[in-house]
C-alpha cells in the first residue's frame, strides 16, 4: 500500500512454566501451589503450638519451605508426598544436613498409605482432597492433637461455619461433631507460587476426646435427611410419606437385630470405615452450590408425599414425631440447630436409622 507502512507480526512468546529450584515445571493438576512467603510460613508454625517431643506430619511438603521450619522445632517430621520429583527435592535439600537424621520421606498417596504414629499435622494440602483428606485424619488412631491445615477459604469457612451462617451443612455438622474447628487466618492467593485461583484459610482442628457414642452411619442418614433441605422445619421433612417408610422399614429391621445381638458402643473408639462413611457423604458438596435455593420450588413435589397419609402408619408417624416433639424440633430447622441440639443421643434419635 502507497505511503503505509507494514507491520511486522510479533511472535507471541508462549508462556513461561512455573518452574521450582530444581528447574522441573509445576504441575496445577496436583494442586502444586508452594508457599512462598517466608513470615507466613513461620506464623503457621508458630500457631501450631509444636513441642521439641512433637512427631509432626506434613501433607504435600513440595520443595520444602516448610518442612525446614518444622525440623527447627520438631523431634522429626514425616512428610508425604505423591510426586517423586518434589521426593527427589526434598531429599537433595536436607542431605548432609543436621536435619537429615529426623527426616522421613514417604512417597505415594496420602489418601491410600497408611499413616503413622505422629502428633500433630502441619500442611499445605491440594484442595482437591480437603474433604476425603479431613475425616481420614479424624479417623487416625491413636488420635493425634491437633492438625494445622491451608484450605481453600470457602471449604475452610464451611468448616468453620455456625448455626445460621449461609457457609452452614453437612460438612460444617460432621467436622464439629468429631472436632473443635477454629479459623486461624486468611491467606492471599499471592503468598503462593505459582498462584492459586482462589484465597486460602489455615484452619486447626482438634479431635474431640471421648467421641460421642453414636453411630456414624445412623448419623450420616440423619444429615442427609435434615440438609437436604436444611431451611425446612424438621416437622416438614418427617411428615413426608417416603421418608416415614424408610424409617419404618429400618426402625422393624433394628428390632429384629437387637433380638440377637445387644448393640454396645466405644466412647472412645471409631472405625475407620465409620468415618468414611462421613467422607463419603462429603465430597457431593459443591463448592459454589447452593441447593437451597430452589427449597421451595422442589418441596412442593415432595409435599405431595404427605397427601392421604394420616390413614398409612399413623402410628409410627406419631412415634417419628414423638421424638421431634420431645426436643422441640418439630418448628425447627437443621440450618439454625446447634451442635447440642443436633446430638439427640442414642436414645433419642435411634428411630432414625437409615
Amino acid at each position: 500500500m502507497a505511503g503505509g507502512k507494514i507491520q511486522k507480526k510479533r511472535h507471541q512468546q508462549a508462556p513461561q512454566q512455573q518452574r521450582w529450584g530444581g528447574g522441573v515445571p509445576f504441575e496445577k493438576s496436583k494442586g502444586q501451589h508452594i508457599l512462598k512467603n517466608p513470615m507466613l510460613v513461620e506464623t503457621i508454625v508458630q500457631k501450631s503450638g509444636i513441642k521439641p517431643t512433637d512427631v509432626v506430619l506434613e501433607i504435600g511438603p513440595g520443595t520444602g519451605n516448610l518442612t525446614k521450619k518444622l525440623l527447627e522445632v520438631a523431634k522429626s517430621v514425616v512428610a508425604v508426598e505423591l510426586d517423586p520429583r518434589m521426593v527427589l527435592e526434598l531429599n537433595r535439600r536436607f542431605q548432609g544436613t543436621p536435619h537429615s537424621s529426623r527426616l522421613k520421606v514417604i512417597q505415594g498417596d496420602v489418601l491410600k498409605c497408611e499413616l503413622p504414629y505422629f502428633d500433630i499435622c502441619v500442611a499445605n494440602i491440594p484442595y482437591q482432597i480437603s474433604s476425603p483428606l479431613t475425616f481420614k485424619l479424624l479417623a487416625h488412631r491413636p488420635s493425634f492433637r491437633c492438625a494445622v491445615i491451608m484450605f481453600q477459604r470457602e471449604f475452610a469457612m464451611r468448616l468453620v461455619a455456625n448455626p445460621g451462617d449461609n457457609l452452614y451443612c453437612r460438612l460444617s455438622v460432621n467436622t464439629q461433631l468429631l472436632a473443635r474447628v477454629f479459623h486461624l487466618l486468611k491467606v492471599g492467593r499471592n503468598n503462593f507460587r505459582p498462584p492459586p485461583k482462589v484465597d486460602s484459610s489455615v484452619v486447626r482442628i482438634e479431635p474431640r476426646r471421648p467421641l460421642p457414642p453414636v453411630s456414624f452411619k445412623e448419623w450420616d442418614g440423619l444429615m442427609r435427611l435434615c440438609f437436604n433441605r436444611k431451611n425446612k422445619t424438621l416437622g416438614s421433612i418427617f411428615r413426608q410419606k417416603s421418608v416415614l417408610s424408610l424409617l419404618e422399614k429400618n426402625y422393624k429391621t433394628l428390632q429384629a437385630l437387637q433380638l440377637t445381638q445387644k448393640e454396645q458402643m466405644e466412647e472412645d473408639k471409631v472405625s475407620s470405615e465409620d468415618v468414611a462413611v462421613l467422607a463419603d457423604m462429603v465430597e457431593d458438596l459443591g463448592m459454589g452450590n447452593n441447593s437451597d435455593e430452589k427449597d421451595d420450588e422442589e418441596m412442593q413435589v415432595d409435599d405431595t408425599d404427605m397427601v392421604g397419609e394420616a390413614s398409612e402408619g399413623s402410628s409410627f408417624k406419631d412415634k417419628v414425631l414423638g421424638v421431634l416433639r420431645q426436643g422441640d424440633f418439630v418448628e425447627k430447622r437443621a440450618a439454625k440447630l446447634t451442635q447440642g441440639q443436633e446430638a439427640l443421643g442414642p436414645s433419642k434419635y435411634s428411630v432414625f436409622v437409615f
